[in-house]
Parts: structure tokens; C-alpha cells; sequence
């Protein structure tokens, strides 16, 4: 009773959180919202069905929405319900968020909303719905609740949570391979802005607003030491969460080959095919060089001194982000991303780049809190 109750409540914090983030994705930027000009109410219900036709449109909204057919379906049928409950449920859901999105969207200036998306969404839930009673049919779904009841120990939900979100955060462009946190930079703007105009703080804003002192490129240590870190970082977040010593091993293993595959496909993106492996070099191989070794060597500690290392790598990853300064190369990617068919990606990945390495601390403190 105790394990399906866990399950249950697992997927309803698993739906809740992706539809949060398809919110964040259908609805970015935040800014400069109005009432269409001259537009009434009825046709603003109404959203169009659009002349053009996008390939990659497309195919980004069905597989927008096919992880939340997925993960509804599921949450239903760990509640006890039916599978024509599931496949109603996940799909009127994901339908009416996708038609409410796209009537939202008229009102964000840089936003097209169409009908066609809608139908793409509805689709895409559809997949991940029948996907997900094709899986409970055959009894994998069950079989993989054994197998993490297994592997991850009882406090295994957060850690697989960041474990999931860190590929998300690396296809957001970073200064350096791996260099996830980069928010001195966001954050101090942010802060220069809200202060402008503001007489008492004069002195902080103009500290705010001068422009850091950093060399041009990060010196050769200081890229393959973020390498390093980065690497190490979902390690040791696993390595809390799974019993030493081979499983361990396993699951580094697994974060070496999702490290490189999001990379290049986050280099693919911003440059094109012809340059998908541009970001790997002579320091990027001994960073990833020297966070395997470490990771190794790490794999047979006890849990409370992989949460101390975790704690230490995270830190110094933060710290090291926050001196990187900013290169053309990388100030292109982000145009890319700001002004490009990501735009809608944009602030979503953004977020997640930034805020994973102080997520994954919160948890780590949380581990340790909980010892304790």
C-alpha cells in the first residue's frame, strides 16, 4: 500500500511539474502582454489554422506533448482507474491545456498562435498516452518501479528529478562544456535594472552596472577544471542515491554518454550538423578525462562523504562559473536562441541552466539535514 501510494503521489508531482514547464514554454516571454488590437472575445477564442507549414514546428509540438500523454496516463492508472480513463484523461487534459495556451499566446506579442499546434499537442499527448498503456500492458512500467526500488534507495525522488533535468541544462548554450549555473551575469543586469532611477542606491547600481573586469577566455585550468566539475556533479548526485560499487560505475558510466550526446546536440543546434563536435578539444578531453578517473576513485565511499564531496564539487562549479566571462562565440548562441526558432525553448532551458547546480546543493543539504 505504502509503495503504490508513493507511486501515485511520484506521478502527480511528475504531471504537475511538466505541465508547469509547458506552461513556462508555451507562454515565454513574460513581457509586453496586451489585448490583440481590435480583436473581440469570440475571435479571440477562435484561433486560426495557419496557411504555412513548418516541419520542425510540427514535429516539436507533437513531441512537446507526448511526455505529458505519457506521464498523465500513468498517474492515472497508478491511481487504480482504468485504461480508457488513462487515454481520456491524458488526452482531454493535454488537449484544453494546449487550446488554453494557445488563446494565451495572442496575447504575447512574439507568439503565433495556431490551431495546427493545437492539433500537433493533442496528437503528441495522444502518443505518450497509448505509449504509456502499450508499457503498463506488457508489464514494464512495473518492472521499472522494481528496478528504481532497487538501484535508488528511499530518497531516490529528488535525485531523480535533477538526474532528468541535467541534460535540459546542458542543451542551453554555457561558456565552457558543461558549465551549468552561469547566473552572476543575468542576475546582476536584473539587479542593475530594477535599481536604475532609484536615488538611495546610486552607489549599487553603479557597481551593478560597470562592466566585470575578466579576461577575454577563461584560462586553460580554469576550462577544464568547469569540465570537471560539471561532469562530476550529476555523478555524486547519483552516487547519494545508489549503493557503492558497480551500480555506481554503471550510472557514471551513463552520465559520460548523456554528457556528450547533449552537448553535440547543443552544438548542433546553434551551428549547424558540419559543426556538431566543435565544442570538443584538447582541454574538454582532460576535463572529462579527469572526472572519470575521480569519479572512479569516488565510487566506493560511504553516502555521507559522496554528499560532503557533492556539496564541495557544486560549490567550486558555481564559483568557477561565476569568473567565466562571456565570449562572442557564446553571446552568437544565445542570439541563436533568443531570436531563433528556440525562442519558445528559450526560457525554459535558460531557467534549468541556471538554477540546476543550486537545486542540486538545496538537495544535497536536504540529504544531509536528513542524517542528521
Amino acid at each position: 500500500m505504502e509503495r503504490q501510494a508513493h507511486a501515485r503521489s511520484l506521478a502527480a508531482a511528475a504531471v504537475a511539474g511538466y505541465t508547469l514547464l509547458v506552461l513556462y514554454a508555451s507562454l515565454y516571454p513574460f513581457v509586453g502582454w496586451r489585448w490583440p488590437p481590435g480583436m473581440a472575445l469570440q475571435t479571440l477564442v477562435a484561433v486560426p489554422w495557419p496557411p504555412w507549414r513548418d516541419r520542425f514546428d510540427e514535429w516539436i509540438n507533437l513531441a512537446g506533448y507526448f511526455p505529458l500523454g505519457l506521464l498523465a496516463a500513468f498517474a492515472v492508472l497508478s491511481a487504480g482507474r482504468g485504461w480508457l480513463a488513462a487515454l481520456l484523461v491524458a488526452v482531454l487534459a493535454s488537449s484544453l491545456l494546449s487550446y488554453v495556451c494557445e488563446v494565451l499566446q495572442q496575447f504575447v506579442p512574439t507568439r503565433h498562435p495556431s490551431l495546427k499546434d493545437w492539433a500537433a499537442n493533442t496528437g503528441g499527448a495522444a502518443g505518450g498516452a497509448l505509449a504509456a498503456l502499450a508499457l503498463h500492458a506488457l508489464g514494464l512500467s512495473a518492472r521499472w518501479h522494481e528496478l528504481r526500488t532497487r538501484w535508488f534507495e528511499s530518497a531516490d525522488a529528488g535525485a531523480l528529478l535533477l538526474l532528468a533535468l541535467w541534460p535540459l541544462a546542458l542543451l542551453f548554450p554555457t561558456p565552457v562544456p558543461l558549465g551549468v549555473g552561469h547566473l552572476y551575469d543575468p542576475l546582476r543586469t536584473l539587479l542593475a535594472g530594477w535599481l536604475d532611477d532609484v536615488p538611495w542606491a546610486a552607489p549599487l547600481y553603479a557597481m551593478l552596472s560597470a562592466a566585470p573586469v575578466a579576461a577575454p577566455v577563461p584560462s586553460p585550468l580554469t576550462e577544464a577544471s568547469i569540465t570537471t566539475l560539471g561532469l562530476l556533479a550529476p555523478c555524486l548526485i547519483a552516487y547519494a542515491a545508489v549503493r557503492p560499487f558497480a551500480r555506481r560505475v554503471a550510472l557514471a558510466l551513463v552520465v559520460l554518454v548523456l554528457a556528450v550526446a547533449m552537448m553535440t546536440l547543443s552544438t548542433l543546434l546553434n551551428f549547424g550538423p558540419a559543426h556538431a563536435l566543435a565544442w570538443v578539444g584538447r582541454l574538454t578531453g582532460r576535463g572529462f578525462g579527469a572526472a572519470a578517473l575521480i569519479a572512479l576513485a569516488l565510487a566506493a565511499l560511504p553516502r555521507a562523504v559522496v554528499i560532503g564531496c557533492g556539496l564541495v564539487v557544486l560549490g567550486a562549479l558555481v564559483a568557477a562559473v561565476a569568473q567565466t566571462p562571456t565570449d562572442p562565440y557564446y553571446a552568437q548562441s544565445l542570439q541563436a536562441w533568443e531570436q531563433g526558432r528556440f525562442v519558445r525553448f528559450h526560457g525554459l532551458a535558460q531557467w534549468v541552466g541556471w538554477l540546476w547546480p543550486y537545486a542540486a546543493i538545496a538537495w544535497f543539504l536536504a540529504q544531509l539535514g536528513r542524517r542528521r
